[in-house]
Parts: C-alpha cells; sequence; structure tokens
C-alpha cells in the first residue's frame, strides 16, 4: 500500500485529493513539523530535504507536492472516469506544465515568503516590508489567471487535468489571504472544483482542526 508523509492543511492535501479521486489505496503518515519529525534519521532517509510531502509506491520514493500530482496521474490516471489527468497531444500537455509551473512559481511562491516572514522565520528574521512585496507580486499573477479563467470550468482544454487539482489547493491558499477579492472567477473556479465529492478538506478547516 502506498504512503504519503504529510500533515493536512499542508502541500500534502494536493496529494490526498488525486489519491482520492483514483480510489488508489493509500496511507497517511502524519509528520509533526513542530516536533522536528521531519529532522528525525527515519525521515531524512526518505527525503534528505526534510520537506513534505512525500509518496512512498514500492520502492519509488516522490517528494515536492506537484511531482506526486504527475506520478499519480501518469501511472494510475486510467483509473479516472473520462480521461487520465493528462492531456493526449503535446501541445495540451505543454498547456499544462505552463500554467502547473505558473501557479507553482508565480503564485505559491510569493504565499510561500509570506507564510515565511508572517510565522515560519523566528521573529528577528521576519520583514513587514517582504510581507508587502510577496502580496504585491501575488495579486499581479493572480490578476493574470483570472484573466486565463474568463470563461473556463477547467485550466486546460474542456477536462480536468492534473493542473486543476494544483490550481485549486493554489488558490484556497491565496484566498486564505484575502487575494481573490478581485478575481470573481477564480472565485467561481475554486467553489466548483472543491464542490467535488473526493475534494479534501480546505486549508481553514484543515488548519482548524490541526488547532482543535
Amino acid at each position: 500500500m502506498m504512503k504519503l508523509y504529510g500533515t493536512p492543511p499542508t502541500r500534502a492535501l494536493r496529494a490526498m485529493w488525486l489519491l482520492n479521486e483514483l480510489d488508489l489505496a493509500h496511507e497517511i503518515i502524519p509528520v509533526d513539523l513542530r516536533a522536528g519529525e521531519q529532522l528525525t534519521p527515519e525521515f531524512l532517509a526518505i527525503n534528505p530535504a526534510a520537506k513534505l510531502p512525500v509518496l512512498v509506491d514500492g520502492d519509488v520514493v516522490v517528494s515536492e507536492s506537484a511531482a506526486i500530482q504527475l506520478y499519480l496521474a501518469d501511472k494510475y490516471g486510467d483509473r479516472f472516469p473520462g480521461g487520465g489527468l493528462i492531456p493526449d497531444t503535446p501541445e495540451g500537455r505543454g498547456q499544462m506544465y505552463r500554467w502547473l509551473f505558473f501557479l507553482m512559481t508565480e503564485i505559491e511562491g510569493p504565499l510561500w515568503r509570506i507564510a515565511l516572514h508572517s510565522f515560519l522565520y523566528a521573529p528577528d528574521e521576519q520583514s513587514a516590508g517582504e510581507i508587502a512585496l510577496a502580496r504585491r507580486d501575488c495579486k499581479r499573477m493572480i490578476a493574470v489567471f483570472e484573466q486565463h479563467m474568463q470563461g473556463r470550468d477547467f485550466v486546460v482544454g474542456d477536462q480536468l487535468t492534473v493542473a486543476d487539482f494544483n490550481a485549486a489547493y493554489t488558490l484556497d491558499w491565496a484566498n486564505l489571504e484575502d487575494m481573490l477579492d478581485d478575481a470573481p472567477a477564480l472565485q467561481a473556479y475554486l467553489t466548483s472544483i472543491y464542490a467535488r465529492p473526493k475534494a479534501p478538506v480546505t486549508i481553514a478547516e484543515g488548519m482548524a482542526a490541526l488547532e482543535a
């Protein structure tokens, strides 16, 4: 049985969503970041970068949430009703990769900077100025993605792809930071994707459960 190391509401939700959509049997292995469990020799043997999530599928170990999503869709996508979650043509795959990398670098990147300077870095390392710059950069790129999603149900083409499950988590994170106020198309898209029966909890719900 596959094992996924990670704890909601982290990026592990991206991998959990694909595991659920593909009906893949798996075990979730919680890793307490606050307790430093990612720094134990046992975990470092799995991922020397000490980052989550990590998928272990037999002898295969895959880290990085988007890489896990692509791996699952590539290997098990034929289980998904109506399509394999990865476009059939080079052109379609090119567009999926385009927006997948855009989401990870141009939108998630600033969101991660905000998190670092809000609560992850030590107080003497945090910078209010860096948070302001990250918010500016993020909102600019959200405006680009808002324009792309005008009149669209999916990020690429006319069916779900890996990019959609990545976009949903990334936009959910942006929404938690009040970044979608001027992005009605993205708000509607996020609501639609999270209405899927196998969607995981939202980041806010995951955080509330974690604190409880």
